[in-house]
């Protein structure tokens, strides 16, 4: 099968992953559902079972927004990665896992918001449609979310080595090769690192009126701070 060299910056952006075999037909993604500095020990076995059994990415995601569109522009930068195994617990606050295989299964909409989803926030804002729709075509989903065992993961990845078609829990996975386009790379060029507080940029001149509209809330608040009596 044909395999191709990942793109020069791959993978273009940083996070709680593990880099493996840049060959690799895999990634893993383990949601989480908890703080960076609260990850239990079964997670992170979890994320290191991916990259035992050879994923090229293993690694936990926790949002609906920017952790999506860092795993988008990471697999898009490497051809060769043409499976997505989820994994872990449900994340109650952002339903992380409803979310991408929403996205998976129907894509966004006009404003980049993950169709079919009800996970609040689920929006690509950072990303093109180009991107977006490149990645659902590249890679097919292996659902294991609230499989907690380790081995499966391992087991998981290892099907989709194979060269002829073998079954695992209801999939037939095989290695198809590189997929037969470029790679796409690109770092994310405004990141929104407040999604929760509902702001949607669609373009740059919404973004600069944003702008313009809190520098003049900050004016206005020095202003009347300055002619408060003493």
């Amino acid at each position: 099968m044909l395999k191709v060299k990942p793109h020069p910056d791959y993978p273009p952006e940083d996070g709680r992953y593990l880099r493996g075999n840049d060959f690799s037909p895999v990634a893993v993604a383990i949601i989480l559902n908890c703080d960076e500095d609260k990850i239990q020990p079964e997670l992170v076995n979890l994320v290191k079972a991916g990259i035992e059994g050879g994923a090229a990415l293993s690694g936990s995601v926790q949002t609906p927004n920017i952790g999506f569109e860092k795993m988008v522009c990471n697999i898009t930068a490497n051809p060769n990665i043409r499976y997505v195994i989820l994994g872990g617990p449900e994340s109650q606050g952002h339903l992380t896992g409803d979310a991408l295989k929403a996205l998976l299964d129907d894509g966004v909409d006009e404003r980049k918001r993950i169709v079919g989803t009800e996970a609040s926030n689920a929006v690509l804002y950072n990303l093109s449609i180009e991107m977006i729709e490149r990645f659902r075509k590249q890679v097919s989903l292996i659902d294991l979310q609230f499989e907690g065992d380790p081995e499966q993961i391992r087991k998981a990845v290892w099907s989709c080595y194979q060269e002829n078609p073998v079954e695992f829990r209801g999939y037939k996975l095989y290695d198809p090769g590189a997929y037969p386009e470029p790679p796409l790379c690109g770092k994310l060029t405004w990141r929104v690192t407040q999604p929760w507080a509902g702001t949607e940029t669609v373009d740059e001149r919404e973004k600069e009126a944003r702008d313009r509209a809190i520098a003049l809330m900050e004016r206005l608040k020095t202003n009347a701070m300055g002619k408060r009596p003493v």
